[in-house]
């Protein structure tokens, strides 16, 4: 989802928790709610989008998740107002996640250069693109789903290797096994690529790589 999409979706959240608020009546011994089914949801789809937009670790998330937990109208309100903070962040131009939307643009640029060395037969190059670009991808994922993607070694932090992040996503499933083994593929030949190996690998394989990450990365963002 780019910032395009983010900042039409924060309106079109704003606007179904003014509908939510629209349905306000008074209900004697409980107070003042809204109707529960269109409430259940604003509240699934306001967390889906903090979640794929700011992560589940991201204040607004929590406090979201935290405080938009019932039908009375005043916790729609409060649903609306982090919706409108929210909304101030995306339109200044803020970043809220490692990378986040900002990665996902720059990802499709480099996609696009890959693409632009395969048609011009630098296989070898776009390989390492195209591997990179993955791996990173991992990370991401990895953040969102609150798996860690480094692991301490004599009290420092060591990043983890993209196999095993790999291994803990697959675990956790995110994704599928079959997803996995294709990534195990495309990452040993991308360790192919950046040692050298250039005649372990052709332009096909490469190509079939750069279409299988971005297949991949539309599935699984």
């Amino acid at each position: 989802m780019k910032i395009d999409q983010i900042k039409v979706r924060v309106n079109e959240l704003i606007l179904l928790a003014d509908r939510v608020i629209s349905t306000d009546r008074r209900i004697e011994f409980v107070g003042n709610s809204v109707d529960s089914e269109l409430f259940q949801e604003f509240r699934a789809a306001g967390l889906s989008f903090f979640k794929n937009s700011f992560g589940e670790q991201h204040p607004f998330y929590k406090e979201f998740n935290n405080n938009v937990n019932d039908s009375y109208t005043s916790k729609s309100r409060e649903g609306r107002g982090i919706l409108k903070a929210a909304k101030q962040e995306i339109d200044g131009g803020w970043i809220f996640t490692v990378k986040g939307i900002v990665s996902a643009e720059i990802f499709s640029d480099f996609l696009e250069m890959a693409e632009h060395l395969l048609n011009e037969s630098y296989k070898d190059a776009a390989a390492v693109m195209v591997g990179s670009v993955l791996e990173e991808h991992l990370r991401q994922l990895c953040l969102k789903n609150s798996i860690p993607i480094d692991r301490v070694k004599n009290g420092k932090p060591i990043p983890k290797k993209a196999d095993l992040l790999n291994s803990e996503l697959a675990s956790a499933s995110i994704y599928n096994k079959l997803d996995q083994k294709s990534i195990t593929s495309w990452l040993d030949l991308r360790n192919k690529a950046a040692h050298g190996k250039y005649s372990e690998y052709s332009k096909e394989q490469v190509e079939f790589m750069h279409q299988g990450v971005m297949n991949f990365m539309m599935r699984i963002s």
